[in-house]
């Protein structure tokens, strides 16, 4: 089974006039962003994160940064499709507390077994001790941890708060999501050891030296409760996101992984697909598609990372 995590960059289905578009791969938080020229490059924007997905053809696709059910229907039957890929039957987008409409997604070619959202779980509901300044009974997500399983394999699609514009007053939120995704961890898989678990997606953790905090605040995943499958990959591979505006690498998505799943995979080696990134984004090595600009249009500004489990 291969499985595969991308935060696709603010993916959302607008009807301006009755007629349908898509929103681009663009953050709308620079002047830049909010000019005609940017928004006549966002279908070939979406165009590019369908020739991504398409080529990665993974069996269970896990996306970030969808705003609705509608635009992921749309999305694959109208661009995912069209760029050759196979059909994806099973689809959930559930409402997360982003008002922005940042939702979690998922498209499977598989059953989806399980499917829950935790965007209304509080620090109460889990015994959890509440930070200064959040209310006991005030949702722990920003946005949701959306959990399923495949098969034998338990899913925890995650998307943290980002560490900014303030990172010191981001990470008792950040480490509250922590300390919740391991509660749910624990909850349904601890009784088993040989459960097979994954907790995949954007945990926004900073992983450059200068931004990065001591005590990381997704510590309490981190081994030696999981195993981090992305430093399977060679150093240099470990960044999966680029910021074109200052020319930035980081690697705040995230592939930690049950024991008993990294010792029965002990060869598989996530591999991220930076077809779509930026010309700019010099370290990337792979050929990029053919419509991708120095900047825009793109796919998003985060890669897509996949793993393949053989033989689940």
């Amino acid at each position: 089974m291969r499985i595969l995590t991308f935060n696709v960059q603010n993916l959302r289905l607008r009807r301006p006039d009755g007629r349908a578009r898509f929103d681009g791969a663009r953050d709308y938080d620079v002047p830049e962003d909010n000019t005609p020229d940017a928004v006549a490059l966002d279908l070939a924007d979406r165009r590019l994160t369908s020739a991504v997905l398409a080529q990665a053809d993974a069996d269970v696709i896990c996306l970030q940064e969808v705003f609705n059910l509608a635009t992921l229907d749309f999305f694959h039957d109208h661009l995912l499709r069209h760029a050759g890929a196979q059909a994806y039957p099973h689809r959930i987008c559930l409402p997360g507390n982003d008002g922005g409409g940042r939702d979690l997604a998922v498209l499977s070619r598989r059953p989806l077994e399980d499917v829950r959202s935790h965007a209304d779980l509080t620090p109460d509901d889990l015994g959890l001790p509440t930070p200064a300044g959040m209310r006991p009974d005030a949702p722990i997500f920003r946005r949701d941890c959306v959990t399923f399983r495949v098969n034998e394999l338990t899913l925890f699609h995650c998307h943290f708060k980002a560490p900014w514009p303030d990172q010191q007053r981001a990470w008792p939120i950040r480490r509250m999501e922590a300390l919740a995704v391991r509660k749910l961890v624990e909850r349904n898989c601890a009784h088993d050891p040989a459960a097979l678990w994954l907790i995949l997606g954007d945990l926004n953790e900073p992983s450059d030296p200068a931004d990065a905090a001591p005590d990381p605040a997704i510590a309490p995943l981190l081994p030696p409760f999981s195993v981090d499958l992305l430093a399977r990959m060679p150093q240099a591979e470990r960044w999966t996101f680029y910021n074109a505006l200052d020319d930035h690498y980081a690697c705040p998505d995230a592939l930690l992984g049950a024991p008993a799943l990294a010792q029965r995979w002990p060869t598989a080696i996530p591999r991220a697909r930076r077809a779509g990134l930026d010309r700019a984004a010099h370290r990337a090595t792979e050929d990029r598609l053919t419509d991708v600009g120095a900047h825009r249009p793109h796919a998003s500004d985060h890669a897509a990372i996949v793993l393949d489990l053989d033989g689940l």
